[in-house]
């Protein structure tokens, strides 16, 4: 990575963890335009649109921009998930993920279909594409908080996708 990350071990109360993570993002240059840090999951940072291609460069080094593009539409956003926690088992209609590790661990789930299949443990830099529709869960680890970067790769050009776009087939949050 070519931004030092933060340290995300054990034990680490929700709140520390997500001031690190802002003010690790703010020191870097990047302009937060929304969060969701009340997510019994975790949370989420939400960066500038316009700094898509910034945002890139940093998390994703040696991945060509341009293949990037779905369409002109590019969100960034980093996802924290909470040690024992995850995220919802879940699809999307209007767009495509990029993911990487940046700091600390996290396990994810992904299928075709709606049975939850492969399960894997995510190495430290390692490069996940979700296409769209494809079946996918980001689970946190005992070990402590995991913080993804995230691209959202919008499908649909004139409808992008928005948190709308979530069809949730689990969530153990909403029994």
């Amino acid at each position: 990575m070519s931004l030092a990350t933060p340290v995300l071990a054990l034990p680490q109360p929700a709140e520390s963890v997500f001031l690190l993570v802002e003010k690790h993002l703010e020191e870097n240059g990047f302009r937060i335009i929304d969060r969701d840090l009340k997510r019994p999951w975790g949370g989420f940072f939400v960066i500038e649109p316009a700094q898509a291609e910034f945002f890139a460069q940093q998390y994703f080094p040696g991945v060509d921009f341009e293949s990037l593009r779905i369409t002109d539409n590019l969100s960034p956003k980093i996802l924290m998930v909470a040690p024992g926690q995850r995220l919802s088992w879940q699809y999307h209609f209007r767009r495509a993920e990029i993911w990487r590790l940046v700091a600390g661990t996290a396990e994810l789930v992904t299928s075709a279909d709606d049975t939850e299949r492969n399960h894997q443990v995510l190495a430290m830099g390692e490069l996940i594409r979700l296409k769209q529709g494809e079946r996918h869960r980001l689970i946190g680890t005992k070990e402590g908080w995991g913080m993804v970067a995230e691209i959202w790769q919008h499908t649909v050009p004139d409808h992008p996708s928005d948190e709308s776009d979530i069809v949730r087939l689990q969530d153990d949050y909403r029994k």
